[in-house]
């Protein structure tokens, strides 16, 4: 049964889905249309590991907002080696971000292996906490994501050139801090699968339908089962999106 006191939790959490997917699902289908689909994950572990650096780094570690502009500066150096890759090796350049990908986790790893909470901050960069997100923590998120959106209204052009990959940082830094590297990827890319066949100009509303319905049904879940929220909404996002492909592709 479920147990409304439980909305205190989940309201915020549900929150921070519809931010993360308000920005996602855009940028989701242009990463499927330039065929870069390990961008993401990439950025992401790259924005994870400046987290980490700053949460090493002595100094940086009391400095005002370091769990943000680390893992910001961080995830745009990644995007500017990318977007730099894309112009010379463009014939390779998804081999070169699951390499920039593999080393941003190793180096994750190599810099907590003598850490004894390193574990605990490595599966809270990985797999999230949303379940415990606060509303002070959507503030900053909601704020960058209605300009990029206001960006995007106002010039839809800046997603087809090298401006995509700083606001692809830029975003994905955030959405790490909300979500944790799993369902940064899972919000991208799954909405976006859900409609690749469709041409019709509501296939960015089912988008956003597929991925708000896996977020609700992965947060209820999580929530009355006692089950991890992140890896919850990873899979019921990837049902929602299984789902509506099959239902759409048999009409």
């Amino acid at each position: 049964m479920f147990d409304w006191d439980l909305l205190d939790i989940l309201l915020p959490a549900l929150a921070a889905g519809v931010l993360v997917l308000s920005t996602h699902v855009l940028l989701g289908r242009q990463v499927l249309k330039r065929g870069i689909i390990f961008i993401d994950l990439a950025i992401a572990q790259v924005a994870a590991l400046g987290a980490i650096v700053a949460h090493m780094h002595p100094v940086l570690e009391d400095a005002p907002f370091s769990g943000i502009w680390m893992p910001a500066l961080f995830a745009l150096a990644g995007a500017g080696v990318i977007a730099w890759l894309s112009r010379r090796m463009a014939d390779e350049l998804e081999a070169m971000i699951g390499c920039l990908y593999v080393l941003a986790a190793v180096g994750a790893m190599l810099l907590l292996a003598n850490d004894p909470h390193g574990a605990e901050l490595l599966k809270q960069l990985m797999s999230g906490q949303i379940l415990w997100v606060s509303w002070e923590q959507l503030y900053l998120p909601a704020l960058v994501s209605a300009g990029v959106l206001a960006l995007i209204m106002a010039r839809p052009t800046v997603l087809d050139g090298a401006g995509f990959y700083l606001v692809f940082a830029l975003v994905i830094t955030l959405s790490v801090e909300l979500v944790g590297v799993y369902l940064v990827f899972s919000t991208l890319i799954l909405p976006a699968l859900a409609v690749n066949k469709l041409s019709c100009a509501k296939a960015l509303g089912w988008a956003y339908l597929v991925g708000l319905c896996g977020y609700l049904a992965g947060l209820l879940l999580s929530a009355m089962f006692d089950l991890p929220s992140g890896a919850m909404i990873v899979a019921t996002l990837a049902l929602s999106a299984m789902v509506f492909r099959l239902v759409s592709t048999r009409r």
